[in-house]
């Protein structure tokens, strides 16, 4: 099958020596995008706990880099956070790195790994430039996120009804917006892109 260029590709291709710099530059980048996502809280009702936008800059910096890049970026971002840096939703100065990290969240740490290969692999094969397409790789991103991240959490709960009130239900009608939205705006994103020849099809 055909390996398409996902966006993020021809900022790298633009100039050919400096390949390497250019990703090591754009991995900084994502990781700082998904440090401040990831803080960033967006009330939404009737929920009564906020939006935060880290999962949906997971998902987005999968797409928008391809499995490798991506995974380059998030295994960044692990390690930083690992490192004691308040880069997480839920850490704080007293609650961070390792201590954070295999605490209740951690199996949604788990899946932020899962869903960028996921989505970088969906994208290399074009599904998001299509509405349809992508809103069902969010939905299989959303799913690779919760699948680990519930499992891990019910070792801390009293059992799975508490497990879903925990880690489940209060986040849908958030998931849902994001997952909309990211099926809109790559589509069109790809609709602004596509004109230019360093968007066609790659081999590699």
């Amino acid at each position: 099958m055909t390996i398409q260029n996902v966006i993020a590709e021809p900022f790298l291709l633009s100039g050919r020596s400096h390949r390497r710099m250019r990703e090591i530059a754009m991995i900084f980048l994502g990781v700082a995008v998904l440090a401040v996502c990831a803080k960033s809280k967006v009330p939404v009702w009737p929920s009564p706990v906020p939006i935060t936008l880290g999962t949906f800059a997971v998902l987005s910096i999968g797409a928008s880099y391809g499995p490798r890049l991506g995974l380059a970026t998030i295994f960044a971002y692990l390690a930083i956070g690992a490192l004691g840096f308040d880069v997480f939703a839920g850490s704080s100065a007293e609650m961070n790195g390792w201590t954070y990290m295999l605490g209740g969240t951690g199996g949604y740490l788990v899946g932020y790994v899962l869903a960028t290969l996921a989505l970088g692999t969906f994208a290399q094969r074009g599904w998001d430039r299509t509405v349809w397409r992508m809103g069902a790789a969010m939905l299989v991103g959303n799913a690779l996120i919760y699948a680990p991240g519930l499992l891990w959490l019910y070792q801390f709960a009293s059992g799975w009804e508490q497990t879903l009130a925990w880690g489940f239900w209060p986040f849908l009608i958030g998931d849902m917006i994001k997952l909309c939205f990211a099926a809109l705006i790559f589509p069109w994103i790809w609709k602004l892109l596509c004109s230019g020849p360093r968007y066609s099809s790659s081999e590699n």
